[in-house]
């Protein structure tokens, strides 16, 4: 089964990257979000994207043309109902996901696969959301989907190898590297590595052993990393890094898990200022 078309749900940073993505790719595209000023912003970020290359001579503006028109953006989920791969890209947050998954299931042919990008929740959950949970999988994209190169594909209990292979086909479509998580289990690959180092970090910084600029300097040039991890969790952010937190520690039962009172601290910070994306180099100030 080879993938033509795919619907997007959530035109945030993520939802909007992988539409995007899809259609530089050559993809017709459906991206869906519950307010039509989300998906303005999308596109708009989207063009702004592209205009760059076509001033850096990248592309030419017929080939930025293409892509904006193999972009379809609706409000209307019923859209999806002749996608053969949609993939959810909303909030972090799995009872969300799940009335998503609920929704998605009664609209799509039977024959559509249900993929998420969740970072860290169970595929079996929101598979058992749907009636059809051997077509529900994770396809776990990197921010920025243009840019990193891996997809981590998520089995569930029930999905079947079908599955896995459409997704990991239409993950190589799209230029990118699948990566097969063989059992459901909290974080995947990725993030069950990557959060021990946030939050050891965040422990390091609190206990007054380093600040945040030098433990960043420390991990770009001890570990050759690209960023440090608190640059990382100001660019994907740090409330996400909380929930995560969260999750695993309900998950795992175990408090090795729970989050530092330094990141608490910050993400309330930001919401009594009302900044959703507050960060650590702003808390830092």
């Amino acid at each position: 089964m080879s993938i033509q078309k795919v619907g997007v749900l959530g035109a945030g940073s993520m939802g909007g990257g992988i539409a995007h993505l899809a259609a530089v790719k050559g993809l017709q595209v459906v991206l869906c979000d519950v307010e039509q000023r989300f998906l303005d912003g999308a596109v708009k970020r989207i063009t702004g994207f592209l205009d760059k290359n076509v001033e850096k001579q990248k592309m030419t503006v017929e080939e930025k043309e293409a892509v904006l028109s193999r972009i379809t953006t609706t409000t209307n989920m019923e859209d999806f109902a002749s996608v053969p791969l949609v993939i959810e890209a909303i909030f972090e947050d799995l009872n969300v996901k799940k009335t998503a998954f609920e929704k998605l299931d009664k609209i799509c042919g039977p024959e559509t696969v249900l993929a998420s990008n969740t970072s860290s929740m169970s595929i079996t959950t929101l598979a058992n959301a749907t009636s059809r949970p051997d077509r529900v999988v994770g396809m776990h994209f990197f921010n920025p989907p243009l840019v990193m190169k891996l997809v981590e594909v998520i089995r569930g209990y029930y999905t079947s190898d079908e599955t896995v292979s459409i997704v990991s086909d239409a993950s190589k479509a799209m230029g990118k590297t699948p990566v097969e998580v063989k059992k459901d289990t909290p974080g995947f690959i990725v993030n069950r590595i990557m959060m021990p180092q946030f939050l050891e970090a965040i422990r390091i910084a609190e206990e007054g052993i380093a600040s945040i600029e030098d433990i960043d300097t420390a991990v770009k040039l001890g570990l050759n990393y690209p960023m440090g991890p608190f640059e990382l969790m100001d660019f994907t952010g740090v409330e996400i890094s909380l929930h995560v937190s969260d999750y695993f520690v309900d998950e795992y039962k175990d408090m090795k898990w729970n989050a530092p009172q330094l990141l608490k601290n910050l993400v309330r910070a930001g919401r009594l200022g009302k900044k959703t994306n507050a960060g650590w180099y702003d808390y830092n100030k």
